[in-house]
């Protein structure tokens, strides 16, 4: 029997401004990465967005960014392990209060954007982010890019790891997504979509730009929340992947 976690990065509004499907979104995934102030969101969204997680029962994690919000934290900036250890440390406890204020539990910790993409490559970052998650809360869950350093640094400290994979991104051959500025980044079509993340999760590869197979575990599937036709997409993936005898449960069920 196959089984995979079904994530989505919410709680991205900021103030008046408002971005993504949240309360629609949250009852199509298993898992809530939810923004903590730095790169987009701010107290009232996050104390919301937990509210909504707990009531329609969907797992909720810590989405860490870089201080950056003009640019969303997609831009990348010059820290060192120490400056990305503490800034983290800082954002899932924000997102903590409130998840314990509003009597819940936090299962694991995302970092978004840049700073997933520099862990991804990155020895010493990625063992910084693992060491703010580890000594906050040694049973939380380390969702990061399948067979990147940030899995791997989770794991030599004993921490609970989920690899992600995407839905709607295309991947290099070294196993990286293509960067955003490149056309053909993102995949629109939900049948494409769904049927790279089965191949996947029963075949444990994904087929690269440049034409080869590339290995990986998918673990955790990340679905966008804030496209134009996102929700359409996210609907037609889960209705694919129950279709193909695929179990949709948070990552500290399975």
């Amino acid at each position: 029997m196959y089984s995979v976690d079904l994530n989505s990065d919410l709680g991205e509004s900021f103030g008046v401004y408002r971005l993504g499907n949240d309360e629609q979104i949250l009852d199509i995934v298993t898992s809530a990465n939810i923004a903590c102030g730095f790169h987009a969101g701010d107290p009232s969204t996050m104390k919301k967005t937990v509210r909504m997680a707990l009531d329609k029962g969907t797992a909720i994690g810590a989405h860490p960014g870089l201080p950056d919000r003009c640019g969303f934290g997609r831009r990348e900036m010059a820290i060192t392990p120490q400056e990305a250890f503490d800034m983290v440390i800082y954002q899932i406890g924000a997102l903590a209060a409130f998840v314990k204020a509003e009597g819940g539990r936090m299962q694991h910790v995302k970092p978004h954007g840049a700073l997933y993409n520099m862990a991804a490559v990155g020895r010493a970052l990625s063992e910084a982010i693992a060491e703010a998650v580890y000594r906050i809360d040694p049973e939380l869950i380390l969702f990061g890019l399948a067979g990147s350093e940030l899995i791997k640094a989770g794991e030599k400290l004993g921490l609970r790891t989920a690899s992600e994979v995407f839905a709607d991104r295309t991947y290099q051959q070294d196993g990286t997504l293509t960067p955003r500025s490149r056309e053909d980044a993102f995949i629109h079509d939900p049948e494409q979509a769904a049927a790279q993340v089965i191949r996947m999760v029963k075949e444990g590869k994904v087929r690269s730009r440049q034409g080869t197979d590339v290995p990986l575990t998918a673990q955790t599937i990340c679905i966008h929340g804030d496209g134009p036709r996102a929700l359409q997409l996210s609907r037609r993936i889960r209705q694919l992947l129950i279709s193909a005898g695929i179990s949709i449960q948070p990552p500290g069920e399975g």
